[in-house]
């Protein structure tokens, strides 16, 4: 992992928690405590957190406009092959033709190697998403109009009427932050609210998250279980919870290495 890209993980959940250890941080990051130690001297050098005894605690910058997510650009590293896993198979969800929303996340843009060759009408607030499917595919793109935030890639509107609310889908494809019992959940408000939105013009809601998002974070609630249709995870996730979501009347799906199957199947 890059300095910076280590930068943007401490960041993020310093921002999160408010105050961490530095062996909490060690952990997260899986850094050496020597390389971690340079970090964070540097870091609160540059004015982005403050050393306290035995930690570090965030340093709110009222003019600076950030996300409590972690960086597109780190996110798409972490777990990669497991997202690449539950993305094709949600992405074999899809049928030429039909309107599907797909919000921002990095498991949803490695949906994107995957419907390349499709017809379909796709709503999306991921910048990056976006891209990819307008240069490399011949799907109609739908963008809502809003505030673009360059580290997470996604773009979020202040107001209740923009495009979205002129759009309607079959399916909406939606990452998460974490999967509790609680339901799906997200780690900043601005991120939950603009997922209500979007989960408000589709009929099925499709949630794709790889087993490390199976732990308790986060604290905005997105949606509860009974809202969700599919639940697309790798074999990585608990199987006790993915029973519990199961008797949810949720359809779950398991990627693995060589197959999909559905957790009744198990």
């Amino acid at each position: 992992m890059h300095e910076r890209e280590r930068w943007q993980l401490i960041l993020t959940r310093v921002r999160e928690r408010g105050v961490m250890r530095v062996r909490e941080l060690t952990k997260f990051t899986g850094a050496s405590p020597a390389t971690l130690r340079r970090d964070l001297v540097k870091l609160e050098e540059m004015g982005q957190l403050r050393r306290v005894h035995g930690g570090v605690e965030a340093v709110e910058a009222a003019a600076q406009s950030h996300l409590s997510t972690r960086s597109f650009g780190v996110s798409q590293t972490l777990n990669a092959e497991r997202k690449r896993r539950v993305a094709k198979a949600a992405a074999a969800m899809c049928v030429d033709g039909e309107s599907i929303i797909i919000n921002a996340g990095s498991t949803t843009w490695f949906m994107t190697d995957y419907l390349r060759d499709r017809r379909m009408q796709i709503l999306t607030n991921s910048f990056p998403i976006a891209q990819e499917l307008i240069h490399n595919s011949m799907n109609r793109i739908v963008m809502p109009g809003g505030e673009v935030y360059r580290e997470q890639g996604i773009i979020l509107s202040p107001f209740d009427e923009d495009a979205i609310q002129h759009f309607t889908a079959s399916k909406m494809f939606m990452s998460c932050y974490s999967v509790t019992g609680m339901g799906i959940i997200e780690g900043d408000p601005l991120i939950a609210r603009a997922e209500a939105k979007l989960l408000s013009r589709a009929d099925q809601l499709v949630v794709i998250a790889d087993s490390s998002k199976f732990e308790p974070r986060g604290s905005m609630a997105v949606c509860q279980f009974s809202r969700v249709h599919t639940l697309i995870t790798d074999d990585g996730a608990p199987h006790h919870l993915l029973e519990q979501i199961r008797a949810r009347g949720v359809n779950v799906l398991v990627a693995g290495e060589s197959e999909t199957r559905s957790l009744s199947a198990a």
